[in-house]
């Protein structure tokens, strides 16, 4: 079975790890696959260089101060160009857009995400921050606009993939693998001293750095449990972490019989990549395979919430609901900032977020504008004590 039509993709993030990848499984398969849209942030070079190669029918950059420079770089092609974030929320909404991929970083990604969904467009979902600060209302637009989420996360199409014509059978639980990141051997000690260049060193995946910290400290994987809870309908008792060190195994599912499903494959983030592009066709690929006969072992161990103690925030931000989440992620992204500045060490990290966890106003039934006060109030109030 083949995709019957080419499919018009819009990229919010293009220049970013997830965006780049997307742009390589494009080129995989530019028979199936077209970009309609490119979004960047501020990195104008790189996003120009895109624009002149995929020839889009529009391009955005986020920081309005660029737009100058991306309209000239482009001026010979007949690309629309758009400035300000704004523009991001309203060019998802074009007609011919079937897909949108969200793999803007961060609380920028909500906005946009609701527009396309709003707009009835696909969501291959990598903003894993859109589900962890709103997922109960972006769950609610899903169903109200008929719009389908097909995760980006490895480990949660991992699930997904594991689910398939499984939709009358019971989970018992959901198991989400992970790397451990480069300290999982670290002492306490050995983690206070850890400097950014440690951190910036992921031992099997390569990805921004903010998601390349958000896995050493593993926020990541407290965010894919809260992500995991709202994709797949499952409480936060039914979901359980496992240390993989291999990252062979991205994630598993066991039923009620327990039987346990799992998904393997190479740390290629251009497989769920083009699996929710192409969803639910499995296209050809000419990537590495696995070699059973090198893997020696596959080993698992439980998570350490002493020494990682982040991904016990997030199970306790769950356990709260409202907008404890939101306040987690807000807290989260300014303090990751501040790291990779030198402003804070790699413990205090953990150390602020439960602080603001215990200082921020907490909400029970938060709207969009309740998010966005809360997410505008935590990073002032993170940021002042930084």
């Amino acid at each position: 079975m083949e995709i019957e039509r080419k499919r018009q993709i819009a990229i919010l993030g293009s220049t970013g790890s997830i965006g780049t990848q997307t742009l390589q499984v494009v080129e995989e398969h530019p028979e199936c696959f077209e970009v309609y849209a490119l979004t960047a942030n501020r990195r104008v070079d790189e996003l120009i260089a895109q624009a002149r190669k995929f020839l889009p029918e529009a391009v955005v950059i986020a920081d309005e101060s660029k737009y100058e420079q991306l309209k000239e770089a482009l001026s010979d092609l007949p690309i629309k160009i758009y400035a300000g974030y704004e523009a991001i929320c309203q060019i998802v909404e074009a007609k011919p857009i079937d897909v949108v991929v969200t793999a803007m970083v961060g609380f920028s990604g909500l906005r946009p995400t609701i527009s396309a969904i709003k707009a009835g467009k696909a969501i291959a979902l990598a903003n894993k921050e859109t589900m962890v600060v709103a997922g109960e209302l972006i769950n609610k637009l899903a169903n109200e606009y008929q719009t389908p989420i097909l995760p980006v996360d490895s480990e949660h199409s991992a699930i997904f993939q594991c689910l398939a014509g499984e939709a009358h059978n019971k989970i018992e639980k959901l198991i989400l693998t992970a790397s451990g990141g480069p300290f999982r051997t670290f002492t306490k000690e050995q983690l206070e001293k850890v400097t950014k260049e440690q951190a910036l060193r992921h031992p099997n995946w390569s990805m921004g750095a903010k998601i390349t910290i958000d896995s050493a400290t593993m926020m990541n994987k407290g965010f894919e449990v809260m992500e995991a809870k709202w994709l797949f309908g499952v409480g936060a008792e039914d979901i359980e972490v496992v240390v993989h060190p291999q990252s062979v195994i991205h994630s598993m599912v066991q039923f009620r019989d327990g039987a346990v499903k799992a998904q393997l494959g190479t740390p290629d983030m251009r497989l769920p990549i083009m699996y929710a592009l192409s969803y639910p066709t499995r296209l050809t690929s000419s990537w590495e395979r696995l070699d059973f006969g090198k893997l020696s072992e596959l080993t698992f161990e439980k998570p350490d919430m002493e020494r990682f103690p982040n991904l016990q925030h997030a199970y306790d931000a769950i356990a709260m609901g409202g907008n404890m989440p939101c306040v987690v992620n807000a807290a989260n992204e300014v303090c990751v900032a501040a790291f990779l500045q030198d402003k804070i060490g790699f413990t205090d990290m953990s150390r602020i977020i439960e602080r603001a966890m215990q200082s921020a106003s907490y909400q029970l039934k938060p709207s969009l504008d309740d998010y966005i006060e809360t997410d505008s109030e935590v990073r002032k109030m993170v940021e002042a004590w930084i």
